[in-house]
């Protein structure tokens, strides 16, 4: 006889709607670290050479199979998905590329991708010229932040 929980089904509802077949088989941490953004994928019980990321017209797709126990003579519970995931991300405009590095390590591929060098902050110096001398020229120049600890910039003629 089974009985009826309204919160165990009300539970059981939530999660179903909640959770899409993408998020709950490949869950995901994205953050920005310095000059790179960096993608946390969870595959527990992935075949590592199973795993694909491609990346077409700004769209970031990642591909990776878990296959299905086959030695189990009878489940008792059965929550853990099996089959072929995919993901997709949309990457901006401002991340190079070419420079995308993917690792897999404990069930977790990380994704690092750089910042394209057009696309970090420069400050731009204005020098000034006197009003009275009428001859001299503006001239701009193009700085670099840099992250160390000097607090040095790099100037680059504009």
């Amino acid at each position: 006889m089974n009985r009826f929980d309204p919160f165990r089904e009300m539970d059981r509802l939530m999660s179903e709607t909640m959770r899409t077949p993408a998020a709950s088989a490949m869950p995901m941490d994205l953050f920005r670290s310095g000059e790179t953004f960096v993608a946390k994928v969870d595959l527990p019980g992935v075949d590592p050479s199973s795993i694909d990321v491609d990346v077409e017209d700004r769209t970031m797709t990642i591909r990776a199979e878990r296959r299905e126990e086959s030695d189990a003579e009878q489940w008792l519970s059965h929550e853990r998905p099996a089959g072929t995931f995919a993901r997709q991300l949309t990457l901006g405009y401002g991340v190079a590329l070419d420079r995308i590095e993917a690792d897999y390590t404990d069930g977790v591929l990380t994704l690092t991708i750089p910042v394209a060098e057009e696309a970090r902050p420069r400050k731009i110096q204005v020098a000034h010229r006197s009003g009275l001398g009428g001859g001299d020229s503006v001239r701009g120049e193009v700085a670099e932040h840099s992250d160390d600890a000097s607090g040095e910039e790099q100037s680059q003629d504009a």
